[in-house]
């Protein structure tokens, strides 16, 4: 008897879950410390690549925090953040226009067009896809604080509406838009949005079947220190739970408050994932075990293929 592995027992595992996503909606955060490695981006690219190659129909939101960082430092101006938010002044949203849009999201389009996926770049400004207001001053406990503060955000944009018609345009016509995390008004003003909240906010737009943030680390971790800690499936409660411990800090509190919108706004599931480790997409994707962490509100197993979970209405 031949103890050879079935050539074809990953094919037909993987099977069911091509045909369950088929035409379903995925949006993709990409973090900015992720497309700052060339050989990174481009296996990221090239993941999303075979899932478009399945009819998944695919929307990129990504970051660039650490571009940024490097710009400012490069330009002498203050990098501030609390609560793994940015403070932007004037002069750092001009360096926010220039990383966002600039580089970083051209050198993206090109690994994206390397891989045969035909990507179309835009921001929240264009074709009035974000609608947004500059955030006024909000009380925020910073990590490790006892107690809030009231902080002035600067030139922040928070996030009215989206309308998701140029989106769905691309989206019908066989093209994988790719989002910079810039936003505006009706009066010409622009804003510097968090990645994670726009990522949200395009999902809950679209009726998303899934918001995927992929990150450093393989998932979100019980103990930051320890990569080993890896929580594979959590609801709110656990979350709150994670949050009261201590667990949650820096950058992933906005990645979890926005989470929590996408669960609330319709969107099934919202899974932290490895950008680093090889093909941790496709995994969290086509298997039952997955890669990384999925948050979901009911008590499902961690199969990318559960069962819509019925939401509550909340806007984002």
């Amino acid at each position: 008897m031949s103890h050879t592995p079935n050539p074809y027992a990953t094919l037909r595992s993987a099977a069911k879950y091509v045909r369950q996503f088929r035409h379903k909606t995925f949006v993709v955060k990409l973090g900015g410390e992720l497309l700052d490695q060339p050989n990174i981006r481009k296996a990221v690219a090239e993941q999303l690549a075979l899932l478009w190659s399945f009819s998944i129909q695919i929307v990129i939101v990504h970051g660039g925090g650490s571009s940024l960082d490097q710009l400012c430092e490069s330009m002498d101006l203050p990098i501030a953040k609390v609560g793994g938010r940015r403070i932007t002044s004037p002069a750092v949203l001009d360096a926010a226009k220039m990383a966002f849009a600039g580089k970083l999201h051209m050198d993206l389009l090109a690994d994206l067009r390397a891989a045969d996926l035909p990507c179309v770049g835009l921001s929240g400004v264009d074709a009035g896809l974000v609608n947004a207001t500059r955030r006024p001053p909000v009380f925020v406990q910073a990590d490790g604080a006892a107690e809030p503060a009231s902080v002035d955000f600067g030139l922040v944009g928070d996030i009215q509406s989206v309308d998701p018609s140029v989106l769905t345009h691309l989206l019908q016509g066989g093209f994988v838009p790719v989002i910079a995390p810039l936003t505006g008004d009706d009066d010409g003003a622009i804003f510097n949005t968090n990645a994670d909240t726009l990522a949200a906010a395009v999902a809950v737009a679209l009726k998303a079947e899934k918001l995927f943030f992929l990150l450093k680390v393989p998932g979100l971790l019980a103990d930051v220190k320890k990569p080993s800690s890896l929580v594979p499936l959590a609801n709110l409660e656990k979350l709150a739970q994670l949050e009261q411990g201590g667990a949650i800090t820096a950058g992933m509190r906005p990645k979890l408050e926005a989470a929590k919108k996408a669960l609330a706004g319709g969107v099934p599931s919202v899974h932290l994932v490895s950008g680093l480790a090889p093909d941790a997409l496709l995994t969290e994707v086509f298997t039952n075990e997955g890669s990384g962490t999925m948050i979901a509100e009911g008590h499902a197993g961690h199969s990318a293929a559960q069962a819509p979970i019925q939401p509550s209405e909340v806007s984002v």
